[in-house]
């Protein structure tokens, strides 16, 4: 299958900003390899249903000096004076220190606002591994770092910041090459700049949303690539929505033929994260919605097969395999995956023989039915016994006749 990067790890953001930045990844959308993401939308009531939440973080007033002392570790480590920081999410992984105050709680933008911020990125040694002067997202779309979604919307506008952060809610333990190392906490000098409400999906162009789109699933593919599925799961979602949202813009025929082949990327890779996370029906869902569209999609033909095969529906899952493998035919991941439903669909039927024996009463019976000589010398055919009872009865009703008669 060609590589197209449309799967999860084709888009990996670079820098804690909006993600449009790809670094140089390795191509998961390969013929050997059926993890890699493509996804497109599944309906939003499902998409997130039975996963854990996201983190998230209250709002509350600003923090009084006397109760904002952080909790857990690092707290002497942290710039300035210790009571002035506030534990933001109680587990002291996560603290804010205001330098700069702001002009008020009114002031604090809302979820799903865009926000432009400054930012400054060092590491607990002083280097300095990001500056953007004025970098702008969508607040609580998981569209940078998590520390600066959970933060900024604590933020006053106008207010400059200190939050030291745990790897957690960085880079994790993979890091970013090369100046970023795995589990690396960071200082994040931010200033809050402005916030506005966020476009209306209606009145976007046909490039617009599909750029926008694009941008929610790259960054899907970068919480993938993370093995943070559940923030995947989340992005792809939001890209979804986007796509599916009601448009008061006329479409070209090629943005409208665009956008079903980012909602067939989008499906594919949420299928593949829902899987990661052992959601069956999710994911079949997913796949399903893929082949609606594009019923020779391989690569949903193989998870649904996968997901099939995985809630032990090997009779329903060879057929879809084998269909994927008749478009592919040299593919070895749907050649190794077929053989060993194959397998197991035998001993499954193997196993379900030998409990229907024993059902029957007759564990030790062979395969093959037994014949007649292994029945027991006294035992009479049940056709000639109902015979001789018919022929019985028929002489006792003829001597009564008789009997009357006389």
């Amino acid at each position: 299958m060609a590589s197209s990067g449309d799967e999860p790890g084709s888009g990996c953001p670079g820098r804690a900003g909006t993600g449009t930045e790809q670094a140089p990844a390795a191509q998961l959308d390969t013929a050997e390899d059926f993890e890699v993401l493509e996804e497109e939308e599944e309906e939003e009531e499902d998409d997130l249903s039975e996963l854990p939440p996201l983190e998230d973080v209250s709002r509350p007033p600003a923090p009084s000096r006397e109760d904002a002392q952080p909790a857990g570790q690092g707290g002497g480590d942290a710039p300035g004076d210790p009571q002035e920081w506030l534990d933001v999410l109680g587990s002291g992984l996560l603290k804010k220190k205001t330098l700069v105050p702001g002009r008020g709680v009114d002031s604090r933008p809302q979820k799903g606002q865009d926000v432009t911020i400054r930012l400054k990125a060092t590491l607990e040694d002083g280097t300095v591994v990001e500056e953007e002067p004025a970098l702008t997202f969508t607040l609580g779309d998981c569209d940078v770092l998590q520390a600066l979604d959970l933060c900024v919307q604590l933020l006053e506008m106008g207010e400059t910041a200190l939050i030291v952060s745990d790897a957690k809610y960085c880079y994790g333990a993979q890091g970013r090459s090369p100046d970023i190392p795995p589990n690396a906490p960071l200082t994040l000098e931010v200033e809050l700049l402005g916030a506005r409400d966020a476009p209306d999906l209606e009145l976007l162009s046909g490039k617009e949303k599909i750029q926008l789109a694009n941008r929610k699933r790259e960054r899907g593919n970068y919480f993938y690539q993370q093995a943070d599925y559940v923030l995947a799961i989340n992005s792809y979602d939001i890209a979804l929505r986007i796509i599916g949202s009601n448009s008061k813009v006329d479409f070209s025929p090629d943005e409208e033929a665009e956008l079903l082949d980012v909602k067939v990327k989008c499906l594919n890779n949420l299928a593949a994260s829902q899987l990661k996370l052992d959601h069956f029906k999710a994911a079949l869902k997913s796949c399903n919605l893929v082949l609606e569209h594009q019923p020779g999609n391989i690569k949903a033909l193989f998870r649904k097969g996968k997901v099939l095969a995985q809630q032990g529906e090997y009779r329903e899952a060879i057929p879809i395999l084998k269909a994927a493998l008749k478009l592919e035919p040299s593919n070895k991941t749907i050649h190794a995956e077929l053989s060993k439903l194959v397998k197991k669909h035998a001993d499954q039927r193997t196993v379900e023989t030998e409990m229907y024996r024993k059902m029957l009463g007759n564990p030790g019976a062979s395969s093959t039915p037994r014949k007649c000589k292994d029945k027991l010398p006294w035992s009479i055919p049940w056709k000639w016994l109902f015979g001789a009872t018919a022929i019985a009865l028929g002489g006792v009703a003829l001597s009564v006749v008789i009997a009357a008669r006389n």
